[in-house]
């Protein structure tokens, strides 16, 4: 793939190949060809990159000499005498990893603003290989950690040498009602994670994880969300267009969410390996790295392969679902499976429900069976439940099972 493929006229493409960058163009539009980009979409890339290339030559710079600071004063430069555009940082940013990685421009360095950064890139570090923690798991690490940093105004190895235990003890007490009591115990388990890590790597003496407070919540104090069968239906055949390639998208993924219970980020790490068409099974990856063998139900195969042949985009990826815009890849984290339930269900308009999201069909499955017989053993086989405590929430929802237990009133109903 060249910039041929996209531009025929000589006086074009010779002004492309100009610059410092002029080399470098069929690199960056093959690497925009492997992306899914459309040719409008090429065309902007392109023509910013070379606008750049001769800015960089006029001001007699090489490529050596780009960084975040030059494509900075570039863009400062296009808001004045150009006609700047949205798509314009994201195009030289792509160039700057394009470059970064065939090595033709320094790597980014650490300043001291970006000693935050730093501290971040070195706690996922930490969690990836000295605690074994999975990719899905680390993703939900960050957000806590990023506010945190900034909130306390981390610049330098000083600030952080300076954290107390007050500091966090503020930080948990600012944030704690901002969600559930549950959203409040992982930011509470991600602060006790971060200052073990601080400690380990001796930024800290003493021992702040100590000073992280515990958040009390009762275990099976609440009922779990469900949908009717009729309900559930009524999602899949109007909640998604199917005759649009994000419509059978969402429509298998609704799917796997109804029929089998998965759980989001299980559908995230789905790989096209993972599907066994010839037993009609499917291995999905779960919590702790552990894998198991699904049988595949027909309706959910049939989406699955009208997906995979009419509606997902050509992509070096072997995730199974990816994003629809370019760059085609594999979605980042389980919330964009929880904003897909989460339309699904608004577009029907169902919204009387605490739980709003992919995790309301799973329930919506286990109570589902339950009803229809099944024991709470079966349903925690199905679900994948490390412990059966986990799968007894269910037993509140069997209200039926429930009032044979029940003792009468004493005295009789008034």
């Amino acid at each position: 793939m060249s910039i041929e493929s996209y531009y025929h006229r000589p006086a074009m493409l010779s002004r492309l190949r100009e610059g410092p960058l002029g080399c470098y163009m069929d690199l960056f539009a093959e690497q925009l060809k492997c992306e899914g980009h459309c040719q409008q979409g090429a065309w902007r890339n392109l023509r910013v990159v070379s606008d750049f290339s001769h800015w960089l030559a006029r001001r007699h710079l090489d490529v050596g000499d780009i960084s975040e600071q030059t494509v900075g004063a570039y863009q400062s430069f296009r808001r004045r005498y150009r006609c700047p555009a949205i798509f314009d940082r994201p195009a030289l940013d792509r160039l700057l990893r394009t470059l970064r990685d065939l090595g033709a421009c320094p790597p980014r360095p650490i300043t001291a603003s970006d000693f935050a950064g730093q501290i971040e890139e070195e706690f996922i570090h930490h969690l990836l290989q000295d605690r074994g923690l999975a990719k899905v798991s680390v993703v939900r690490h960050l957000p806590v950690v990023r506010m945190f940093l900034q909130e306390r105004r981390i610049a330098c190895v000083r600030d952080i040498n300076k954290l107390t235990g007050k500091d966090i003890l503020d930080f948990v007490e600012h944030h704690v009602h901002d969600h559930t009591p549950r959203s409040a115990q992982l930011m509470c388990w991600t602060l006790r994670s971060f200052a073990r890590f601080m400690r380990y790597r001796d930024y800290v003496t003493s021992d702040l994880a100590a000073a992280v407070p515990s958040i009390r919540r009762w275990k099976l104090a609440s009922l779990p969300s469900y949908l009717l069968p009729d309900q559930i239906q009524s999602v899949l055949l109007e909640a998604s267009k199917r005759g649009t390639s994000v419509g059978r998208r969402d429509y298998a993924i609704l799917l796997l969410l109804a029929r089998l219970g998965l759980r989001a980020n299980e559908i995230v790490s789905l790989d096209l390996g993972d599907i066994d068409w010839s037993a009609g099974t499917l291995l999905v990856h779960g919590k702790g790295r552990r894998c198991a063998e699904l049988p595949l139900p027909a309706d959910v195969g049939v989406a699955l392969a009208n997906y995979l042949e009419r509606g997902r985009p050509h992509s070096r990826s072997r995730r199974v679902f990816v994003r629809h815009l370019a760059p085609h890849r594999g979605f980042a984290s389980s919330s964009a499976v929880f904003y897909i339930a989460r339309s699904a269900l608004d577009r029907v308009g169902i919204n009387a429900v605490a739980t709003r999201g992919a995790h309301l069909f799973r329930h919506s499955l286990a109570t589902q069976l339950l009803r229809s017989g099944a024991s709470l053993t079966q349903i925690g086989q199905l679900l994948r439940h490390e412990s059966p405590d986990t799968t007894r929430i269910y037993a509140k929802v069997d209200i039926d099972a429930l009032r044979a237990l029940g003792l009468p009133w004493p005295g009789g109903v008034r």
